[in-house]
């Protein structure tokens, strides 16, 4: 009966341990944005989605003036397939994660060379660029963050009523 028993817990404790791999199910879903820019670039955006839930945004969540990981759970990745301009800085072409230091009128983007990680284990060392890059504003307030692109190549990031918009262009 107490091998039956310790068994039984066994098989609990592996069914629940390996039945959250699906990542869809999270708080903060997953998501994606890939898009082909009119100047032949290649972007794909991979990330998670936390819901803002009541919290203030730059007080509660993505605090004002500290290094956020832009999204949730694992790091936010951002890979072009060209060496890009962003925002007239030089980025080379290859895979990044995507950190920002938020503030009221201007948003600090950081890619960030360690991409393959948690999303809160920053390294200030392997930063590949950094751009400061204006806010704007919605009318309608979004509950959870998202990240969209467009074929000229602008990259939007969309919380509350919160626009960040920045510009991917192919290096001269």
């Amino acid at each position: 009966m107490k091998a039956t028993s310790i068994l039984f817990l066994l098989t609990m404790i592996c069914s629940f341990s390996f039945g959250q791999t699906d990542k869809s199910k999270r708080p903060s879903p997953p998501d994606s944005v890939n898009v082909t820019t009119t100047d032949g670039i290649t972007i794909d955006i991979h990330y998670s989605k936390p819901s803002l839930k009541g919290r203030q945004l730059g007080v509660d969540i993505a605090e004002a003036g500290k290094v956020w990981r832009t999204g949730a759970n694992e790091a936010t990745t951002f890979a072009v397939d060209k060496d890009v301009t962003i925002e007239g800085k030089k980025l080379p072409a290859g895979k990044y994660s995507l950190y920002s230091i938020p503030g009221e009128q201007q948003t600090t983007l950081i890619f960030n060379k360690t991409w393959n990680q948690w999303g809160t284990k920053y390294d200030q060392a392997q930063d590949a660029l950094r751009v400061d890059v204006s806010n704007g504003t919605s009318e309608t307030s979004q509950e959870q963050f998202t990240i969209s692109a467009s074929a000229d190549g602008t990259v939007t990031l969309t919380w509350g009523t919160y626009t960040i918009p920045f510009h991917v262009k192919a290096a001269q």
